[in-house]
């Protein structure tokens, strides 16, 4: 999915430097064979299977093809760009024998034996079933129009250009195929919560970006068997912070239903939240195609996720803030600022207009212990995206160009505060901090959802 495009390789090459030497080369595999064609079924499984996988996300550049590539994925060092994954055979991935397509989605190998960058969620992927593969494969290579693009080369300079070092990193971080299969595989008295357990571990590697990394760019657990910081929340992607899909009642799911959750993958949009930020591009390209049976595996496989942060006490909803602002009261820091531009939408008593303005009392983003979240949201504003089950399309605007870093903080740290939210206040310094952060293309035109 777009959200986990720079997460991967940040710190991969200051950590692994050039300091392995004498690996064996790896040799590319037999030349393609174009695959027989398929019945009409197999093709719907290997799209259903890119839908779960949320290829088209990362692989079509704004404006561009779906699959054709094109992506920037902007890092500290440089950029790379998403390669073009339709069957054109001089610039995509028409060449490809299923095997060597295999071991590039499972493995993060290309044709040629070089090393993919973990932006490719490869270490996820390995669980992918045979069968999900064999259908994916099919379907790339008969029911995706090839497309000749040319992507841009990357601009990350030599020495930390070479690929070389990201075998020792696959060694030591990416499990394999067989390793993978054996935990996706490990019982489950509910077959329900088996396939869930599949799903999000699987082919829609949410641990790639709701899972905490390690200094080394690798996700400290990639299954709910590994403990608990699996789900419990990732590091800033795109300027955004993945909250837990965990438990907890204040900053998880512990207060959502598993109807709410099938809901919110359904429609993007429910009573306690809507979809923003790269979440938006998963629901529309991803989940909203998903059957009713598998959206409900899903969510009762992360209700079975305890917590990974006991301490926190329950949210309970108080009126202090709210009653003060009903009586004309701004004195609060920051109240001023949310009765001008925010209590329209989000109203005084901050339980907004649900599936269309969504509340802030209460919201896990709002009460996030790093509030990167909500001060990008306040800085750039975001669209709220049509789907099936909800076509309408609302827009929030963004008070970058209008309110100082002191006046977003000031109003930030209202909404942390208020409503029972209880968070800490934030700083100016936190809002140039993160208002200096924020992708340089914020604000370019959303995929269009398909």
């Amino acid at each position: 999915m777009r959200q986990f495009k720079r997460v991967a390789a940040a710190a991969l090459f200051g950590s692994l430097g050039v300091a392995m030497a004498g690996l064996p080369a790896i040799v590319p595999a037999a030349r393609a064979q174009a695959p027989a064609p398929a019945a009409s079924g197999l093709l719907a499984q290997g799209e259903y299977v890119a839908r779960a996988s949320d290829c088209v996300a990362c692989h079509t550049a704004p404006g561009g093809t779906p699959f054709a590539g094109g992506l920037p994925f902007a890092l500290p060092m440089g950029t790379i760009y998403a390669p073009n994954i339709t069957p054109d055979a001089q610039t995509g991935i028409g060449k490809y024998t299923e095997a060597e397509f295999a071991r590039a989605v499972r493995e993060g190998v290309r044709r040629d034996g070089a090393s993919l960058y973990p932006a490719m969620p490869f270490p996820s992927y390995a669980r992918m079933t045979d069968a999900d593969i064999h259908a994916l494969y099919v379907y790339f290579m008969q029911g995706v129009k090839p497309v000749a693009n040319t992507v841009k080369a990357s601009t990350i300079p030599w020495p930390l250009s070479m690929r070389w070092p990201l075998i020792g990193w696959r060694m030591m971080f990416a499990p394999s195929v067989k390793d993978a299969q054996a935990k996706s595989a490990r019982s489950f008295a509910d077959p329900v919560l088996a396939r869930g357990a599949y799903l999000v571990e699987g082919p829609g590697h949410c641990g790639a970006c709701h899972s905490p990394r390690a200094i080394t760019m690798q996700e400290v657990a990639l299954t709910s068997a590994d403990g608990t910081r699996f789900l419990a929340g990732g590091g800033s992607v795109d300027g955004w912070i993945p909250t837990s899909l965990r438990g907890e009642n204040r900053t998880g799911l512990g207060r959502w239903s598993e109807d709410d959750i099938v809901e919110f993958l359904k429609a993007g949009r429910i009573r306690r939240g809507s979809a923003f930020g790269g979440m938006s591009d998963a629901v529309g390209h991803g989940t909203q195609h998903l059957t009713d049976e598998d959206l409900h595996a899903i969510a009762r496989y992360l209700k079975a996720l305890p917590p990974d942060d006991t301490t926190q006490t329950p949210w309970t909803y108080d009126a202090t803030l709210a009653t003060a602002l009903h009586a004309g009261d701004v004195s609060a820091r920051g109240a001023r600022t949310y009765v001008d531009s925010c209590a329209a939408c989000h109203r005084t008593d901050g339980q907004g207009y649900p599936t269309v303005f969504p509340p802030l009392g209460g919201n896990p983003v709002v009460m996030d212990k790093t509030p990167d979240s909500l001060i990008h949201i306040v800085l750039t504003g975001d669209i709220l995206r049509a789907t099936h089950d909800a076509p309408s399309a609302f827009v929030m605007p963004g008070f970058a160009g209008r309110l100082s870093d002191e006046k977003v903080a000031d109003v930030v740290s209202f909404i942390r505060k208020a409503w029972g939210n209880n968070a800490a206040p934030v700083t100016a310094q936190d809002v140039a901090r993160v208002r200096k952060s924020l992708p340089k293309e914020e604000g370019e035109a959303p995929l269009p959802l398909n």
